[in-house]
C-alpha cells in the first residue's frame, strides 16, 4: 500500500495496512539545528513518513482592491530580548491600520493588535483584500512531485487561521475577543459573519481543488480558552458553513484544536468536520485521552495527533518514543481513523527519537 492511499484510507476513517504517521509540518529551527538545512522534502524522505505537505493557492486580486489596502513596514531594531521588531501601517481610503510583531528563531508573533475597536474593524471590513480568482498552479506542481508519498494538505482563506472565531482573535486579541462576546454578542457576530462570509466567496472558487484535506479551527476553540457554550454561539455556526462549502468541493476537512478537546469531542461532530487534531495530551497542556476520545467519536471522527512531542523527542530516547508510539495506536485502533503525528510542532530533539517515532508506527499493523 502506498504512503497515498494509506493516509487516505485513514481520513476517510478506515483502518490501512498500518498505522501511518506524519509530522506537523516541519519548523525551519530543527531543519536547520538537526538536520544540516535539509527542506521538508528531504526531511519527510530521510525518516520514511508518509508526507503531508502543506500548500496554498495563488490568489489574484483587482488592482483596486490593492490601491485600497497599501502597506508598509517599518523596522524597529531589537527588543532588550533581541528578537525583531516590526511595525506594519496599513492605509485605506479611510484611516490608518497598524500593528507591531517580534519575530524570534522560533516564530512571529504580535505585540500589537491590527484591531483596536469596532472603528477599526469597520475600515478593515470594507477594505481587506478579497481575491477575484484562484491559480492551483502551487497545489498542482506539489501534487506531481508528491505523486503517492501522501497528501496535500491547505489553509482556508481566512485573516488569521482556518476559522472565523480564531481568524478574529488573531486581529483582536483572544481576551478582548471573548470579553466583546460577553458583552457585545450582536457586534460580535456581526464581526465573525463578515470573516466567513470572505471566506465563503473564495472557498467557492476552490472547485477542482488538488488539495486532499484542509485545516480550520485553531487553538483559540479549544475548552482551554472558550467554553462549550462559547463555541457553540460563536463558533459552531460560522464552522459548519465552512466546513460544507469545503464538502462540496471535494475536500475531508480536519478541525484543528490545539489544547483542551474533551468537551469539545461532541461539537466538532455537530460542526460537520470529518477529523480532530492535534489530540494534545495532559503532559502537553492539553486534556485529550485518545483511547476516551477514540471509543466517543472514534466512529464518526478521524484524529491525526496524540503522540507526546516533548516526552518522545525533544527530553526523550528512541525507546521512548517506540512507547509513546504503541500508546496512540492501541488507543484508537478498535474506532478511529488514525494517523499518529505530534501533538502540533516541535522544535527540539535528537533525530534518532523522530526515526523511532517513524519505525514504531510501520511495526503497528491493523
Amino acid at each position: 500500500m502506498t504512503s497515498r492511499e494509506r493516509m487516505m484510507i485513514a481520513l476517510d476513517n478506515g483502518r490501512p495496512d498500518r498505522m501511518p504517521c506524519q509530522v506537523h509540518n516541519w519548523m525551519d529551527c530543527y531543519l536547520e539545528s538537526y538536520l544540516d538545512g535539509m527542506d521538508r522534502w528531504q526531511a519527510y524522505e530521510k525518516f520514511g513518513l508518509d508526507y503531508a505537505i502543506y500548500v496554498i493557492p495563488n490568489y489574484h486580486y483587482s488592482e483596486k482592491v490593492l490601491e485600497n489596502w497599501q502597506i508598509k513596514e517599518t523596522d524597529l531594531g531589537q527588543d532588550e530580548s533581541g528578537n525583531s521588531r516590526k511595525l506594519i501601517q496599513i492605509t485605506t481610503p479611510k484611516g490608518i491600520l497598524r500593528k507591531q510583531t517580534a519575530a524570534t528563531e522560533i516564530t512571529i508573533y504580535d505585540t500589537e493588535y491590527l484591531l483596536k475597536d469596532e472603528r477599526d474593524f469597520e475600515i478593515w471590513n470594507e477594505f481587506y483584500p478579497v481575491p477575484c480568482g484562484v491559480n492551483f498552479e502551487p497545489m498542482l506542481k506539489t501534487k506531481d512531485r508528491l505523486g503517492d508519498k501522501g497528501i496535500i494538505r491547505s489553509h482556508p482563506f481566512s485573516p488569521g487561521q482556518g476559522s472565523p472565531w480564531q481568524s478574529f482573535c488573531c486581529l483582536f486579541g483572544t481576551e478582548q475577543s471573548i470579553m466583546l462576546g460577553l458583552d457585545q454578542p450582536d457586534l460580535l457576530h456581526h464581526i465573525l459573519e463578515s470573516i466567513v462570509s470572505k471566506t465563503l466567496r473564495v472557498a467557492e472558487m476552490w472547485e477542482g481543488t488538488p488539495a486532499d484535506l484542509v485545516e480550520v479551527g485553531g487553538g483559540a476553540g479549544s475548552s482551554t480558552v472558550i467554553s462549550p457554550d462559547f463555541y457553540r454561539e460563536f463558533g459552531l455556526p460560522y464552522d459548519q458553513r465552512q466546513n460544507r462549502i469545503f464538502h462540496e468541493v471535494g475536500l475531508k476537512v480536519v478541525n484543528h484544536f490545539c489544547g483542551g478537546v474533551m468537551a469539545m469531542l461532541e461539537l466538532v461532530v455537530e460542526s460537520g468536520a470529518d477529523g480532530l487534531e492535534t489530540m494534545t495530551p495532559r503532559s502537553m497542556g492539553g486534556d485529550c485521552n485518545l483511547r476516551e476520545a477514540s471509543g466517543r467519536v472514534g466512529e464518526e471522527l478521524f484524529f491525526i495527533g496524540g503522540f507526546d512531542q516533548n516526552a518522545g523527542f525533544e527530553r526523550g530516547t528512541p525507546e521512548t518514543a517506540r512507547k509513546l508510539v504503541f500508546e496512540c495506536f492501541e488507543a484508537t485502533k478498535d474506532h478511529a481513523g488514525y494517523i499518529c503525528c505530534p501533538s502540533d510542532h516541535f522544535f527540539q530533539g535528537a533525530p534518532a527519537n523522530v526515526q523511532a517515532f517513524a519505525d514504531a508506527c510501520k511495526e503497528c499493523r491493523y
